[in-house]
């Protein structure tokens, strides 16, 4: 517990320097995940994909956030954002983890 402390203190220093830096808030959201917070996780994912919708790895952990905390409708809505955006970019592997999380859920 005390590494994970200390990674979330680590990548917050890092994000002060370079507050839009979308790769440490990823990191950063995935750690608050592990630690159990999972509102400042989705705060992350959202501002991250609200300022550069192209940053298609977070749909995922976003959409499978809200699905774990059983808000189907907005994991839903993402994992749709997401496979757009995947498509978009030609991220075909994204988009077929996106497609199959998303299948999972709806059917």
């Amino acid at each position: 517990m005390l590494i994970r402390v200390e990674r979330i203190e680590k990548l917050k220093e890092f994000l002060q320097q370079n507050p839009a830096d979308s790769f440490v808030q990823h990191a950063l959201a995935l750690e608050y995940i592990k630690a159990g917070d999972d509102a400042a996780a989705q705060k992350l994912f959202e501002d991250i994909l609200n300022r550069e919708p192209g940053y298609v790895g977070s749909y995922y952990h976003l959409a499978k956030l809200f699905e774990r905390n059983g808000n189907t409708e907005d994991a839903i809505k993402w994992y749709e954002k997401g496979m757009d955006e995947a498509k978009k970019a030609g991220e075909n592997h994204a988009y077929s983890e996106l497609r199959s999380a998303y299948e999972e859920l709806t059917f």
